[in-house]
């Protein structure tokens, strides 16, 4: 018992403040709390089962870079949905999305890969054997998710209380902030200069904001 909570415990501070922790508080403006609930518990299981299954060859199978620059379009292009997700509200209550879950699902399990949190999953499967292999599985699912618990509650609670729309932005700049970074991460593993994968980070984030420009343009028209 001991080693569950103290497994559960870490997991859960190694989360706190990280960027899936925020992202759950972006997701609360788009997706319906059943939804990032599922989805988002579905993540935590699956990378979690990955980590202590499969351990460090996971990092083997999928080139890191390719896990980064595909996490960090999928940031993008949530960015360049908020617009829509003022629209879904009005008219439903929520996104209309047809696979909502499924949504939830990959962006939480692309930012997740190869983060400190599943790093930090494969050591202590390492450590404490296959004899205590579902233990640790779910002690750090329990963990994760229950930190990431939080930061969607919180987005919850700054929906009801943040004027309308305010959180579609918070949520736009949050995810276009984490793909541009992520994004520079997965160049900079290609082995490109820092100068230039801050630049092909930076003209990425302006054609994102070309979009965004051009859908607002829109939307103002529709008016």
């Amino acid at each position: 018992m001991m080693l569950f909570l103290r497994i559960a415990l870490t997991m859960f501070l190694a989360e706190l403040g990280d960027k899936t922790q925020l992202l759950m508080v972006a997701m609360t403006s788009k997706y319906k709390l059943r939804d990032i609930l599922i989805g988002a518990g579905a993540a935590v299981l699956v990378l979690n089962g990955l980590a202590v299954g499969l351990g460090s060859l996971i990092s083997t199978l999928i080139p890191p870079w390719l896990i980064k620059l595909a996490a960090g379009l999928a940031f993008f292009y949530f960015a360049a949905t908020m617009f829509d997700a003022e629209e879904d509200e009005e008219e439903g209550g929520g996104s209309t999305a047809a696979h909502p879950v499924l949504a939830v699902f990959g962006t939480f399990f692309l930012a997740e890969l190869g983060d400190k949190t599943q790093l930090t999953a494969i050591a202590f499967a390492a450590n404490e054997g296959m004899r205590h292999a579902a233990a640790v599985w779910l002690a750090c699912s329990l963990g994760l998710f229950a930190a990431d618990l939080v930061g969607m509650l919180l987005g919850h609670l700054l929906k009801s209380r943040l004027p309308e729309g305010a959180l579609d932005t918070l949520a736009l700049l949050i995810f276009a902030a984490f793909g541009a970074v992520t994004l520079r991460e997965g160049l900079s593993l290609l082995g490109l200069a820092p100068s230039l994968c801050w630049t092909l980070a930076g003209a990425a984030l302006a054609c994102l904001s070309l979009v965004l420009f051009a859908k607002s343009r829109k939307k103002n028209r529709s008016k």
